[in-house]
């Protein structure tokens, strides 16, 4: 007997980070996507509010976390680093990594759909190949200003629903 997947119908896709995580709201029927940045008491609250939308409009909510622990390695380290700021930036790799690993956890709390991905390939043309404002722009459509945080949740609830990224 096959199992038949349920249709997704709205996608939070997030962005961890320790100071202001980055948030897509996708829903998925008109490919309609709303981008912001909240902090962790915010996100919070934003998930439990989205949660309580979808129940009452009976609509498939799945949220999608970028896990970077799940890289083998994640070296960011420059030949020129001292020894400090090797280890700060190992601090703030992990600070995010937390905050990821806690947003799973109240997801699984409040009985939640969420999924945990690794980071998706940086191949765009911005700083650190990451996607600019332009690019995302291109095949989402999306307007008004974003944020690098925002851009990488857009991106990741584009592609977690299976939509385009051709440029």
């Amino acid at each position: 007997m096959k199992m038949q997947r349920r249709k997704i119908d709205i996608i939070i896709a997030i962005d961890p980070d320790v100071e202001k995580n980055g948030v897509a709201y996708l829903n998925c029927e008109n490919k309609n996507l709303e981008i912001s940045t909240l902090s962790f008491p915010e996100l919070l609250d934003y998930l439990r509010y989205v949660q309580r939308c979808a129940e009452t409009t009976q609509k498939h909510l799945v949220v999608v976390v970028e896990a970077g622990y799940m890289n083998k390695g994640n070296w960011h380290l420059n030949p020129k680093d001292t020894k400090a700021a090797a280890a700060a930036k190992g601090n703030h790799a992990g600070r995010n990594h937390e905050t990821a690993r806690k947003i799973v956890e109240m997801c699984k709390h409040w009985q939640m759909e969420v999924k945990e991905v690794k980071p998706l390939e940086k191949c765009w043309k911005g700083k650190d190949r990451k996607i600019t404002h332009e690019e995302l722009a291109r095949f989402t459509g999306v307007m008004g200003r974003t944020n690098q945080e925002g851009r990488d949740a857009a991106l990741l609830a584009w592609v977690y629903a299976g939509f385009s990224i051709r440029l």
